[in-house]
């Protein structure tokens, strides 16, 4: 299975495209053909890319190489649009990649407005979509409020299995970026800045190969310090979402355990030192808990922590699991909460559930295979 994974063709850049083509003895152009099939075309089997001779996609065969597309197992659709896909990988281990048809409203005064005026034209029954990409099998950052933490992490995901999903979701719907309006969320299953190399290898991927620009796509971390200043760093890079979730360190190190290790100083410090790009701003996710974090103290202690900062936050009210032993604050303590924010100086956004009643919303990803509670 090693072997398989290995001589898949999605997941490879242009460099290796270029030298795999190169070492066959074929001319250079036949890369470009064999990059379109994978990421533009998104062919799922090399017989189908027949811009390239019989003998070189046999060659290819022979050799061990595929092109990698990974499986969609099962779906399953929401009464609001959403779909929960459980996607399959080579060595048989699933992730779940969810499609949002005009998205959740998270990228909500971070500055894509600008950008959603001047590009895309509008062709199907919904203006953009968004597509919540998994970076893991499982996580390894034990949010205590999200039902994804409860499997643990199983593996790290691949550039090419990260870039798959979107491509398989891509060809499933039937939609083609930079045409449709497509933004990408890298906040499905999985801490994207524990598997950083093969997310950023993902990125340029997915902007050079497959069309959607950097400015479409957001990426969340529970806060892992070192990531935060050498993404700061890339050439290339989604926005930034941290995942905030307390005010202060005794509640934040209570429902996120990483804490321990990056507390509330060296993460907003981090936050503070990021180098942000014209009209783009920070985005802070809170998951609101009953009780716990969304009292109008927390507000004001969450308004001071972020004073200064070119920033706005999205408040999520809780998404309930089977399992999670926090409830859901009622409207009125978001809407309080939200004020409180906004009358600080705070832009702040509450992100609308979506596929609640499919386990697709925000901290409910846990490969279920079945629409049922869990006891």
């Amino acid at each position: 299975m090693a072997n398989e994974v290995h001589n898949l063709l999605l997941g490879l850049d242009r460099g290796e495209i270029i030298e795999l083509v190169t070492r066959s003895g074929e001319p250079a152009y036949r890369a470009q053909q064999l990059l379109d099939g994978i990421y533009r075309q998104r062919l799922q089997s090399l017989a189908e890319i027949s811009t390239l001779p019989v003998t070189f996609r046999k060659k290819l065969a022979e050799a061990g190489f595929s092109c990698g597309l990974p499986q969609i197992q099962k779906k399953f659709s929401s009464a609001d649009g959403t779909i929960r896909f459980l996607v399959e990988f080579a060595d048989g281990q699933t992730v779940e990649t969810v499609w949002m048809p005009e998205g959740d409203g998270g990228e909500e005064g971070d500055g894509s407005e600008v950008e959603d005026i001047s590009q895309g034209r509008r062709t199907r029954d919904w203006d953009r979509a968004t597509i919540c990409v998994s970076s893991q099998v499982g996580c390894a950052v034990d949010c205590q409020f999200c039902l994804t933490a409860q499997l643990g992490v199983k593996r790290n995901l691949t550039a090419g299995e990260i870039a798959g999903q979107v491509c398989a979701v891509l060809r499933e719907q039937g939609v083609t970026p930079p045409e449709d309006r497509i933004n990408l969320v890298f906040m499905g299953m999985g801490e994207p800045f524990l598997n950083y190399g093969n997310f950023m290898k993902a990125v340029r991927l997915l902007v050079e190969e497959v069309g959607i620009a950097e400015s479409r796509m957001t990426v969340s971390t529970a806060g892992i310090v070192p990531r935060i200043h050498d993404f700061g760093l890339e050439a290339i890079r989604p926005k930034l979402a941290i995942s905030l979730n307390a005010p202060n360190d005794e509640v934040r190190g209570r429902v996120m355990p990483l804490n321990r290790k990056w507390n509330l100083d060296r993460l907003i410090g981090a936050a503070r030192e990021f180098p942000l790009r014209h009209r783009e701003k920070l985005t802070f996710e809170y998951v609101l808990l009953r009780d716990v974090n969304d009292a109008a103290e927390h507000a004001r202690e969450v308004a001071e922590l972020l004073r200064g900062l070119r920033a706005k936050v999205n408040l999520i009210a809780l998404n309930p699991g089977p399992r999670i032993d926090f409830q859901t604050p009622a409207q009125d303590r978001v809407a309080a909460f939200q004020e409180i924010l906004i009358k600080s100086g705070i832009p702040a956004f509450v992100r609308r559930p979506r596929g609640r009643d499919i386990y697709a919303a925000c901290g409910q990803l846990k490969r279920t295979i079945e629409i049922t509670k869990e006891p």
